[in-house]
């Protein structure tokens, strides 16, 4: 075989990758995020580390073989611990496109090469079904339950991942979960085998009690929907209603989230005044648990003994920091250069990469990077903000100047007035998302002079290129 395979100068959102070496072998697979036909080729790779990724799909290593895809949406070239990887996408979908150039550059931060059935058509947009936005639902309380604490005895509850309702509640029973299971990905997924065993910890009723608290402050925040019966495939790992002990179905990693002994801010969260008493990790304070709930210290003392029995410890887990996969990905995310593709010029209209935006930032360079609501999607540093209604059209690059609010868009930041002026020959950070989690373009620009030549930054080079290979591996081992 060729020394140098594939030379990838064509694709914009990185530098050009060079496929080296003979291929190690591929596998062929089902996405568990797109639900699509892909192959992955390694290049470099040992043949234990490229056996890992491809058991993470439960597939097998084809050695020494190469992909052989007959339909072709693209590929995604990326680097990876040391290693090349090459993902082929199946189909002939021109749809499909824009999204599987959004998974390959925000996700694995790779190059995203387009086939022909895939020509004109991989811009990022979202024209149905936006990510919906927080709601609070006030209702009255079920028949037989106590009145609320609202106004009129009603209970009221956030209707967004980061929400819980009152205390002694089901969450399910106050807010639509069809909304939350929309907010983030859902599949059902199998628990710790540990929790299949008997546990004679739970003949003891002081401990008992402890577990069934932490399964009525599961029931009261938004993980009820994924995390218990109502979820309509299964439970996603642990299930609030398992008649066994519920903390032995939590991996390690989990009962670390859980302890707070891992961050894990990314998935936002109220402050507890605003959300029925219930809080969970922030940035102002990370290390608190990954479950809402109403008494901190008393889950995270829950947890921190489960992981004493296991025979872990907090300094196991120092340097872990990610506790939140993809939405720590985007937050911790550090934009390079805009290319000519992108930016504001002199006259202060903005260009991203092909794709709709529904919401648009102009940051102070440095800020960090928006996503979810209802704390994390409008950071320190923000000097405009404008956003799409719901059902509104999403508007294209070079339609929309700095200050101006396109018609049919509405002004969040600032609440009212024009934005600061761009200062010339200074860095500002340019933000534009499809959607929530849905970045197009996210680079840094100087004000007043042109970008450089180049294509799209929206994925970027280097640093999280293996995210995709790390979550493959993640459903495997929460099945070992």
């Amino acid at each position: 075989m060729n020394t140098i395979l594939f030379l990838l100068l064509t694709s914009c959102g990185a530098d050009p990758v060079v496929l080296q070496g003979d291929v190690v072998g591929s596998c062929a697979y089902t996405s568990p995020f797109s639900g699509e036909p892909e192959c992955t080729e390694f290049y470099g790779a040992a043949l234990a580390q490229a056996e890992e990724v491809c058991a993470g799909y439960d597939v097998d290593l084809r050695v020494g073989e190469p992909c052989a895809v007959e339909e072709v949406l693209g590929t995604c070239t990326y680097e990876a611990d040391g290693y090349q990887v090459r993902t082929t996408v199946a189909g002939s979908d021109g749809s499909k496109c824009g999204s599987q150039r959004f998974g390959c550059e925000t996700f694995a931060r790779g190059v995203w090469t387009p086939a022909a059935a895939c020509d004109g058509v991989d811009e990022i947009v979202v024209l149905e079904d936006p990510f919906p936005l927080p709601e609070q639902v006030c209702v009255d309380p079920l028949p037989g339950e106590p009145a609320g604490a609202s106004e009129d005895g009603e209970v009221c509850t956030w209707q967004i991942v980061s929400g819980a309702t009152e205390e002694g509640r089901s969450f399910s029973d106050y807010a639509d979960c069809d909304v939350i299971r929309r907010q983030r990905p859902y599949s059902a997924a199998p628990a710790n085998p540990r929790a299949d065993a008997v546990d004679p910890r739970m003949e003891d009723p002081a401990y008992a009690a402890e577990v069934d608290w932490v399964r009525d402050q599961l029931r009261a925040g938004s993980c009820d929907c994924c995390h218990s019966a109502v979820a309509p495939d299964g439970p996603a790992v642990f299930d609030a209603d398992f008649e066994g002990n519920l903390l032995n179905q939590f991996n390690d990693r989990g009962l670390a989230m859980g302890a707070g002994w891992i961050p894990t801010i990314g998935f936002g969260t109220y402050l507890p005044e605003e959300n029925n008493g219930f809080e969970r990790s922030s940035p102002e304070d990370p290390y608190l648990s990954i479950i809402p709930t109403t008494d901190q210290a008393r889950m995270m003392a829950i947890f921190e003994a489960e992981l004493e029995h296991r025979g872990r410890t907090i300094d196991e887990f120092d340097g872990d920091l990610y506790g939140a996969g993809p939405l720590d990905a985007q937050l911790n995310y550090e934009p390079e250069r805009c290319t000519e593709a992108e930016g504001v010029d002199a006259d202060g209209v903005l260009r991203w990469a092909p794709g709709r935006a529904r919401y648009i930032y102009v940051l102070e360079a440095g800020a960090t990077s928006p996503t979810v609501p209802p704390n994390l999607d409008l950071p320190e540093g923000t000097l405009w903000r404008v956003d799409l209604p719901r059902e509104g059209s999403p508007v294209y690059s070079e339609s929309v100047t700095y200050g101006q609010v396109p018609d049919g868009m509405f002004q969040v930041h600032p609440a009212s007035g024009a934005p600061p002026a761009l200062v010339p020959g200074q860095d500002y950070y340019l933000y534009v998302t499809a959607d929530v989690l849905y970045p197009i373009s996210r680079c840094v620009f100087t004000a007043g002079e042109p970008a450089p030549s180049g294509c799209s930054s929206a994925g970027g080079a280097g640093g999280f290129a293996a995210l995709l290979a790390g979550l493959a591996l993640g459903r495997r081992r929460r099945r070992s």
